[in-house]
């Protein structure tokens, strides 16, 4: 009798379990998460409330459901049975390597439900957003058919007190088939501007890439007479990414959006670009097969007030997993000498620029003399549309070019075409390794399938054995493979300076260098390639082929290296170009990569930024503005400087005419510490204190 009546009250227990509605905490209070296990879907919600309050405030992120549905017909989350519930709370600081600072403070409360079913979700509530992840603990494979990931925004449909969200969306660059197949819209190079608009005004037949912004403007009820409304923003993106295909966001309706997945290549054949890529004939009806017991992504969605705090959120870092390198000694960002953009294209010489030894050489000479660590020898080194890496073209000695850059301590990197490398992955990372090569920029993947996303694993732990470091180009954006695999340098995933190349001026590149800090930057480094000497002024810009210039001015240039994260970072113009503009190639040369510290100091979205980062003792702060002229005020006390002299490159009194008129000077640190800048329209500044 005793026995039937424990039975009871512990069957009565997890029935109570299961109604419950658990809350979850960020630290600071201010968010509440908010997850259902009693309906017949999981789901969660996100309100900003008052710190650690049962007072509902406003609510961001209406009833979403999750979950996994497998090939069987399970659906992971479908009418969930709670068996466990968990809560920790950790903070402690965690060392960054290759990054925007050295130590990151990692704070949160987590919340880890146990279901029926031997499966988990854990959330994780930190002051800069939210996360959650499901866990599977099974022996059998896993055949994944869908998952199930909502974001369903508040707005007036909702919730009075809110206004309809607006979005920054980022569509893949393939449009929609007339029959409502997504297949061409999964293969694209990530690289594309921002579409400012509602969000219930999102295209349903368009598939958006990550990281994507929506902005949520909320009336607290205290002030619902004061018209005083309270900007919220949100930030999707996901981390920790293995053996997964990667998340796009496909609107449905209203204000509610789901995560879209490329299903799983079937059959495919050697193609694409130069026959580079691989170009997927047929794919499964299900997006995944993977191990039984496993961590899924992080579904992670930044959360703020104020533009700032997204340009410095350290999320999708945080929730990657942490190196599986041990000695990473050896790991040398730096910049590099880029051919590419300016298209070979030396001057002053007595020999003919293009893909040979003289040329590269040159590069080499140039690289030495300013101190830049690297050059890199990119498309046309190995024979066009043979897809293989140890054909080198006769014009190239490429032993010799190690040779003599090592001389002169310079390291010589290459670029790879994706099926080039799949194919002969190791033979290729051991024999260039063996010669004296540090690394290779990877290109042309302009997928992420479970089938690329693995590539990029096994990719950068190849090259990790072989003590050689990875740019990711035609890359889907980062999701903290580079604190797995430090190694991974930079990624592309940007609509970078390449698109000066050939974009007419209707593209609004000057507005769109101000978006990506707080959008795309939010997921991880970027290989944007500025650095450029030619620069148009808002009138004065055309695409050039053989000599691009970027939009904007000078001083916008050499800001950016501040602005912009990338570890390994290019200066994209021709050696002669700098060497023609001694004063601003010196400050390229000496500024870091990597950095102890970053301060976002102001910053709006889409309008302007100021960056502050420390290397030693040393600031570089970085300011660029849209085509709107403005002046910003830049408080050295904030950054603990009272006395001391600022170098200063500002735009000069002409650079909204001519985008190359600079100004270099010296200046004390203000009594008040407050430092006055104008930017041109189109225009930065770029500021050292010591």
């Amino acid at each position: 009798m005793k026995k039937h009546l424990l039975l009871l009250l512990f069957c009565g227990f997890l029935l109570t379990i299961s109604a419950q509605e658990e809350r979850l905490y960020s630290p600071d209070g201010l968010t509440m998460v908010m997850v259902n296990c009693s309906t017949d879907q999981l789901h969660y919600s996100v309100r900003s409330t008052f710190p650690y309050s049962d007072t509902l405030g406003n609510v961001f992120i209406q009833p979403s459901n999750i979950g996994i549905e497998l090939d069987n017909g399970t659906i992971l989350g479908r009418n969930p049975k709670v068996t466990k519930i968990e809560r920790n709370s950790v903070n402690q600081e965690v060392a960054a390597y290759f990054y925007r600072k050295a130590k990151i403070q990692d704070q949160y409360n987590e919340l880890i439900i146990s279901f029926k079913g031997d499966f988990q979700v854990i959330f994780r509530a930190y002051n800069s957003g939210i996360a959650y992840r499901f866990v599977t603990k099974r022996k059998e494979s896993l055949v994944i058919k869908q998952e199930i990931a909502e974001f369903n925004f508040s707005g007036s449909k909702w919730n009075g007190s809110c206004k309809e969200p607006e979005a920054l969306i980022p569509y893949v660059n393939r449009q929609p088939a007339k029959n409502g197949d997504f297949s061409e819209q999964f293969c694209t190079s990530f690289e594309n501007t921002y579409v400012d608009m509602f969000l219930h005004d999102m295209a349903n037949d368009r598939l958006a890439f990550l990281p994507m912004l929506v902005k949520q403007r909320f009336m607290p009820s205290w002030e619902s007479n004061s018209n005083n409304w309270h900007l919220r923003m949100a930030v999707i993106t996901e981390a920790d990414l293995h053996d997964y295909p990667g998340m796009y966001l496909k609107h449905t309706e209203g204000n509610s959006m789901i995560g879209y997945f490329a299903p799983l290549p079937k059959k495919w054949e050697q193609g694409g670009h130069n026959n580079l890529q691989y170009v997927v004939k047929e794919r499964h009806d299900y997006i995944a097969k993977t191990a039984g017991t496993r961590n899924f992504p992080w579904r992670v969605i930044a959360i703020t007030t104020e533009d700032k705090d997204l340009a410095d959120n350290d999320l999708v870092y945080l929730l990657s997993e942490p190196s599986k390198v041990a000695d990473i000694s050896w790991i040398k960002p730096g910049k590099v000498a880029w051919d590419w953009w300016n298209n070979w294209n030396i001057w002053g010489v007595d020999f003919k620029a293009g893909i040979n030894n003289e040329t590269y050489k040159y590069y080499i000479d140039f690289a030495a003399d300013k101190g830049i660590e690297y050059v890199i020898l990119d498309e046309g080194w190995a024979v066009n549309k043979q897809a293989d890496l140890f054909q080198v073209v006769p014009e190239i000695d490429l032993p010799m070019l190690v040779k003599y850059a090592e001389s002169k301590d310079v390291g010589i990197v290459l670029w790879a075409g994706y099926a080039a490398m799949d194919k002969d992955m190791e033979r290729v990372c051991k024999h260039y390794s063996e010669m004296g090569v540090k690394g290779f920029k990877v290109d042309f993947m302009d997928r992420d399938d479970q089938i690329v996303v693995n590539f990029y694993e096994r990719m950068a732990a190849m090259a990790a054995k072989y003590h050689l470091f990875i740019d990711f180009h035609g890359a889907y954006k980062p999701t903290g493979l580079s604190r797995t695999y430090p190694n991974v340098l930079n990624y592309e995933g940007v609509f970078g300076l390449e698109q000066c190349k050939w974009v007419d001026s209707k593209t609004d590149m000057v507005g769109y260098e101000v978006t990506i800090p707080f959008i795309r930057m939010l997921a991880g480094p970027m290989d944007f390639t500025q650095g450029a000497m030619r620069n148009g002024a808002y009138w004065c810009y055309f695409p050039s082929w053989n000599e691009p210039m970027s939009q904007g001015t000078r001083c916008r240039q050499l800001a950016e290296y501040m602005v912009f994260d990338a570890p390994f970072a290019m200066l994209c113009d021709a050696p002669t170009a700098y060497m023609q503009e001694p004063e601003c190639t010196e400050f390229i040369a000496k500024v870091p990569t990597v950095w102890d510290e970053t301060r976002i100091l102001d910053g709006r979205v889409g309008e302007f930024i100021v960056s502050a980062k420390r290397k030693g003792d040393t600031w570089y702060i970085g300011a660029i503005t849209d085509w709107n002229a403005r002046t910003v005020e830049i408080d050295l006390k904030a950054l603990g400087i009272t006395s001391g002299t600022v170098t200063m490159f500002v735009d000069g009194p002409n650079a909204h005419r001519k985008g190359v008129d600079y100004q270099k000077k010296t200046v004390a640190v203000p009594a008040d510490g407050k430092l006055k800048v104008e930017l041109a329209p189109g225009g930065g500044a770029a500021i050292t204190v010591r």
